[in-house]
């Protein structure tokens, strides 16, 4: 039975995406014709790239610059949209603190949303999701590669931490073997490497290499801030979904690229993406440009990307 998977990268609802939805309900955030791309899957799922609290202060870590918390009602925002999952393994999960973290896992809960790479304590935070759609049932895991200090521990809260440059962990390799073994179909969501970068490190294509090795049916990571190439069942990088970012006008990460993943129990049929253009707290649809990168980012991997409709089709392998 096929599956249809819609998927984004970082998700920034905080700073000024925060003053939007106070001011105006969340409404105006999304274009009608991104709002129909979620709908129209089976399955939704992003990476979340900051809390949903109103509580909290601003973690104080190694290099920590940047916090962003949003407010509560943006739980209700991504209900809305369609998203049934959500990772906080990522460097924002705990911007505000632990208390924070909290709140997040009970507002996205509260809204129906399943939450996945983060928790109360380490196995909550390394625990999967189980999803279903039809009768095909999908185990997500999520895990980052920073911040060291988020890290969940034995009694104590914070994110599935994985030190990918060292390899893939074996608590990692091994949960996506078990949930395999059982005839789900995996979904790993990775927060992996810097930001900024057109390409994914050598320590991420290993990585994402070893995931598939040990069973998992989709790779689907996220960190860079700017789309990377797609390589069979790899999405190397989504990119960004909605922020209040400044521009780099060469790398152009206001520029971006929403997900469909069709599957056939572990068989990739295809992979489908709509060009998405960011503006300040806003997302909508987008040109060319992305075309053109995007065929090229995927050439260099040795996939092919057409064109059908305004999206960019990548045939199933």
């Amino acid at each position: 039975m096929t599956i249809r998977i819609a998927l984004a990268g970082d998700t920034m609802l905080g700073r000024g995406v925060a003053a939007e939805i106070a001011a105006a309900g969340g409404g105006p955030l999304f274009s009608r014709g991104v709002r129909d791309w979620f709908a129209s899957a089976d399955l939704a799922l992003l990476n979340l790239e900051c809390c949903v609290s109103d509580r909290g202060h601003p973690w104080n870590g190694p290099a920590k610059v940047f916090h962003f918390r949003a407010p509560p009602q943006a739980a209700a925002i991504l209900s809305d949209l369609g998203i049934n999952c959500v990772t906080l393994a990522n460097n924002h999960a705990l911007d505000y603190g632990y208390a924070a973290l909290a709140d997040t896992t009970h507002y996205l809960t509260q809204a129906g949303i399943r939450v996945v790479g983060a928790g109360a304590d380490q196995e909550h935070a390394r625990a999967p999701v189980l999803l279903q759609a039809g009768g095909t049932h999908v185990a997500v895991l999520g895990a980052t590669d920073h911040p060291a200090d988020f890290a969940a521990g034995p009694g104590r809260p914070g994110t599935a931490y994985a030190n990918l440059a060292a390899g893939l962990p074996e608590w990692l390799a091994s949960s996506v073997r078990d949930l395999a073994a059982d005839g789900d179909l995996v979904l790993v969501m990775p927060h992996w490497g810097p930001n900024m970068t057109t390409r994914p490190k050598p320590y991420i294509r290993r990585a994402a290499h070893a995931l598939l090795a040990a069973g998992a049916a989709l790779v689907a990571g996220h960190s860079a801030h700017v789309f990377h190439g797609v390589a069979g069942r790899i999405l190397f990088d989504m990119g960004d979904f909605i922020d209040d970012y400044a521009t780099d006008p060469a790398l152009r990460n206001d520029l971006g690229l929403l997900f469909m993943v069709t599957l056939d129990g572990p068989h990739l049929e295809r992979v489908e993406a709509l060009p998405l253009k960011l503006g300040y707290a806003r997302t909508g649809l987008a040109c060319t440009w992305i075309t053109v990168r995007f065929g090229c980012t995927c050439a260099a991997m040795g996939t092919e990307v057409h064109e059908e409709g305004g999206h960019l089709v990548i045939a199933g392998t």
